[in-house]
């Protein structure tokens, strides 16, 4: 819902994919199609329209020079950052809302959600 309501300039595809290459660090435009879900000519489109922006940059592999790896500029992280606090900001109004029982409820699930988060994080970790 967050994600939705917050005003935004790109996509919610392209925003997931600045947050992918931001955590697993350069990827192939397969690699990121894939863990994006979606189509190689259609992760082509999204990070041609990332790079146009200054968000992502290609360069070569080191190990392969024939592979061309996409990576996220310090602009594309200065991006994020804005994004988050702006995600963060407007999720502060909405649980300024909740009564105590509701607040306490939600502090109480902190924790499995911070699992959760980790878990997920380690299962992009591993895909690598």
């Amino acid at each position: 819902m967050v994600v939705r309501s917050n005003t935004r300039d790109i996509g919610i595809t392209a925003s997931l994919t600045l947050v992918t290459l931001d955590a697993c660090g350069p990827r192939r435009i397969t690699e990121l199609a894939e863990m994006e879900g979606v189509s190689q000519p259609s992760m082509s489109g999204v990070v041609s329209g990332l790079e146009r922006a200054g968000l992502v940059e290609r360069h070569p592999d080191e190990q392969d020079r024939r592979v061309v790896l996409v990576a996220i500029t310090t602009s594309g992280r200065r991006y994020l950052v804005q994004r988050r606090r702006s995600s963060a900001e407007m999720l502060g109004r909405l649980i300024a809302t909740l009564d105590d029982g509701e607040a306490r409820a939600l502090l109480g699930a902190v924790p499995v959600l911070e699992r959760l988060s980790l878990q997920a994080a380690r299962r992009l970790t591993l895909s690598d």
